[in-house]
């Protein structure tokens, strides 16, 4: 077996690039590493539901790729999300959504990992909308 690449702010930067998705939704890593890691998303029109609040399934992306990134600073860069669930407080707002994520538990199995989701306003105040919570796995190479 061959040890896996190291996985510092840049190469997780590329792997995120290497989503379609995440490249689609615009999202960037602003933060990584020491078991956390940080995704921020411009908010835009076309990323609101009906109601004019940023939609709910841009939240539960941003939680799930910031969830991982930061299992994967303690675990390595062969991880996959096991599951997670977000409790959304208050309609999301703002000029950027805020993915703050960090390992509360990590073992050889799997990781624990809390996220904590905000909006920036143009002042850059920070308001949290929501909270995540998932587990990450590591992969093994085939």
């Amino acid at each position: 077996m061959t040890a896996s690449p190291a996985l510092d702010l840049t190469t997780a930067r590329q792997a995120l690039d290497g989503q379609p998705f995440s490249r689609l939704l615009g999202a960037r890593l602003t933060a990584f590493g020491d078991g956390g890691a940080t995704l921020e998303i411009d908010i835009r029109e076309e990323l609101h539901q009906q109601n004019g609040f940023l939609h709910g399934g841009v939240l539960s992306y941003a939680a799930d790729n910031a969830l991982t990134f930061a299992a994967g600073a303690v675990l390595g860069p062969s991880v996959l999300t096991g599951g997670f669930s977000v409790q959304y407080l208050r309609p999301a707002t703002g000029r950027t959504l805020r993915a703050r994520a960090e390992v509360v538990h990590a073992g050889r199995r799997q990781a624990v990992v809390r996220c904590d989701l905000l909006t920036l306003a143009e002042d850059g105040t920070e308001t949290l909308c929501a909270v995540a919570q998932g587990t990450v796995l590591p992969t093994r190479s085939p």
